[in-house]
Order: C-alpha cells, then sequence, then structure tokens
C-alpha cells in the first residue's frame, strides 16, 4: 500500500471528533502488521489514543490526530489531488508519517514513534493525556523532538497562533413579540455584546501577526412570536498574544450583561527550525501547546489549511510523496543533531 491508497482508505473510515474509535482499530492493527509495540491510551469511553514504538527509548515522535471536522467520509482523486473530509486534515499527514517511520524501521531505526491523538479540532483532550506518556519517562529516557503534521504545505512552522475559543450565553424576560415592551430580548442583548467586542482592538505580535476573531455560532430564540429569553454565541480567537489578556478584554467588553465560559485556550507558539528547511509562521494552533513532554516540538505537513475543514477538501498526491522523505530526513537530521 503506497502513500495515497492509505490517505484514500483512512478517508473512508469516518473519525469527526468523538466518534475516533473504528479509525483507532484499523491503525492499531496495521501498525502492528508492521512491527510496532502499539500502546492504547484510553481517554474516555470509546476513545483512545495511539502510541507505537520501535524500541523502548523512541528519541523522535511522529505526531498527528484522529478526529475530523464533521462531513462525509468518501474519497475521490483525480490525476493530481485526493479529495474528502480528513484528506489534508490529517489523514493524509497521518500516512505520510506512517510511510516515513516504515521506511525508517527499514533502515534499522528503533528510535522513532508514532502518536495519534483523539479530540485535536476542539478541546485537545487526546493530547492533554498522552502528555503524561512522556511525562512519565525516567530520565534521561524520553522522546527528545515531536514532528506533529498538520497542513503547511511540507513548510516547517516557526511559530503558529494560539487559541481562545468563548461561548457567551444572555438572558432575559420571555413575553409575547406583540408586546415588545413587556419582555426583553435575550437576542438584542448579546448582539449588543457582540458590536462591542468586534470593535476591540486585540493588538499584534510583532513575528505572529494579528490576532484573528470570528464569530463561528449564534443561537437564541424559540418561535417568531415569542421576545426571547435565552440567546448564546461562540467566538473564536487566534491569537497572537497571550490569550488570558483578551479574556479580559471580552469579559471587560461584556460588562456583566453576558456569561463568558471559556471552551478552549492555549497560547501562541515559537517552534523549532531545521536549516535547509523554509519555514513560515501559521495562523492556526495545534497540539503542541499540550504536548511539551514529547520534547522540542515541530510542525510541518503536506496539504494547505485553506482547504481543510472545507467542502473541497484535497490534498495533493505530489506533496504527500515529497512528505515523506521530508520527515524521514528531518528524523534522521534530528537524530544527528542530539548525537552531536
Amino acid at each position: 500500500m503506497n502513500v495515497s491508497e492509505l490517505t484514500k482508505t483512512l478517508v473512508n473510515i469516518p473519525s469527526p471528533t468523538g466518534m475516533e474509535g473504528p479509525l483507532a482499530d484499523f491503525l492499531a492493527g496495521l501498525l502492528r502488521e508492521r512491527g510496532f509495540s502499539v500502546l492504547e491510551q484510553d481517554v474516555e469511553p470509546g476513545r483512545r489514543n495511539l502510541f507505537a514504538t520501535l524500541g523502548p527509548d523512541p528519541r523522535v515522535v511522529f505526531c498527528t490526530h484522529l478526529d475530523t471536522v464533521p462531513g462525509p467520509a468518501l474519497a475521490t482523486e483525480d490525476d493530481r489531488f485526493i479529495h474528502g473530509r480528513g484528506a489534508c486534515d490529517a489523514k493524509g499527514i497521518m500516512a505520510a508519517l506512517i510511510m516515513a517511520a516504515s521506511d525508517l524501521a527499514g533502515e534499522g531505526r528503533r528510535d522513532i514513534g508514532l502518536l495519534f491523538v483523539v479530540g485535536e479540532e476542539t478541546d485537545s483532550r487526546g493530547a492533554k493525556t498522552a502528555n503524561a506518556l512522556a511525562a512519565s519517562a525516567p530520565a534521561p529516557h524520553g522522546p527528545r523532538f515531536l514532528i506533529v503534521g498538520e497542513p503547511t504545505e511540507n513548510i516547517l512552522g516557526r511559530g503558529h497562533l494560539g487559541i481562545l475559543t468563548v461561548a457567551l450565553s444572555t438572558t432575559g424576560r420571555r413575553a409575547h413579540s406583540a408586546f415588545p415592551h413587556l419582555g426583553e430580548s435575550a437576542v438584542e442583548k448579546l448582539l449588543d455584546v457582540l458590536a462591542d467586542i468586534r470593535r476591540l482592538d486585540f493588538g499584534r505580535d510583532p513575528v505572529l501577526g494579528p490576532t484573528r476573531m470570528s464569530i463561528v455560532q449564534i443561537s437564541g430564540g424559540e418561535a417568531p412570536n415569542v421576545i426571547p429569553d435565552a440567546a448564546r454565541a461562540v467566538v473564536s480567537l487566534r491569537t497572537g498574544v497571550a490569550p488570558d489578556g483578551l479574556l479580559e478584554m471580552i469579559a471587560g467588553a461584556a460588562g456583566g450583561r453576558a456569561e463568558v465560559e471559556v471552551i478552549s485556550k492555549s497560547d501562541p507558539q515559537t517552534l523549532h527550525t531545521v536549516p535547509g528547511f523554509d519555514s513560515a509562521v501559521m495562523p492556526f494552533g495545534s497540539d503542541i501547546p499540550h504536548l511539551k513532554a514529547f520534547g522540542t516540538p515541530l510542525l510541518i505537513g503536506p496539504g494547505s489549511a485553506l482547504d481543510a475543514h472545507t467542502a473541497t477538501e484535497k490534498i495533493e498526491k505530489k506533496q504527500l510523496l515529497d512528505a515523506v522523505r521530508i520527515y524521514a530526513r528531518l528524523a534522521r537530521e534530528l537524530a544527528g543533531t542530539e548525537n552531536s
């Protein structure tokens, strides 16, 4: 099975967040067939991480996530691309990591590991749980480098943005819509709060750039003839600065008019680069902030983040082939760095 065939196989196994079990089943079997020892780490009922190793002391660990955003799991292809949910985020990456690790195993290397985690698309619960696997290794053992796969078009990330996701909830007083003066609209209150938040200047980092804010969900009201007494919105920020200060700004703008709940939060990252590889700042987040025990982090993978989460998600076959070589080369060079 080559990297394109493996990518299509993985895409055809649905694994939206919370339903990663069938994909984990397939991968555990595949990796054991290829000579890996596979540790299956429970995260919650029906969900587990996989940590596959060739020897007792992996120094370089390849990592990506099992879950995808929702969408139909059906792989198609043309001469240039493989299409389908997860093609670039991150099943093509997963296939390239597995093929690179297998190639390194064929060279006799036993210091390579593969880590596949659940929940990256929501709360990084899998990564937070997996971190204990490396943290428990007695010194001086344990991974030295973590190569995380996300769609970067095979360019090393020299940094990536942090994440702050908050829910804003408002309450009002229910009334007949013919008598709005007798009620208090939670929807209108929420819209006022959101308008004030949109006017905030969240600043910028000189390297990572500005924070990017999006209102990604909004709900409220039960019927067209009822003044709504509850409303909720979710705001997503990709942060170039520490998210705690931004959270204070949002709470200040809400001014007690809305309850502010943190859904997810992680700091922006400065990442390791290697001479001879192109690098750039990536405008998205990853599991890296939650995997610090796995060593010095790197971020790279085939595919474009512009295609991720879209109805036309795809990955270029040439980039998949290139990624296999790039991952293997990085692992060799990092191992050389460690030994020098």
